[in-house]
């Protein structure tokens, strides 16, 4: 898989995150635990993709 293939596939599970956070804040069966491990992988995918933008440049 080429970088940028893998960047672009990065950043649509990072969207796909920002979207479950979104819809989990209107679901009261959903914890604040469950949106927390959420927010927290999004996260980790965030820095990932910042570190592999930097190795680039």
């Amino acid at each position: 898989m080429s970088l940028d293939a893998h960047l672009a596939t990065l950043e649509q599970r990072h969207s796909a995150l920002n979207e479950e956070i979104a819809t989990a804040h209107t679901k009261p069966a959903m914890s604040d635990a469950e949106i927390q491990d959420l927010k927290r992988r999004k996260l980790q995918l965030k820095d990932e993709i910042e570190r592999l933008r930097q190795s680039t440049h």
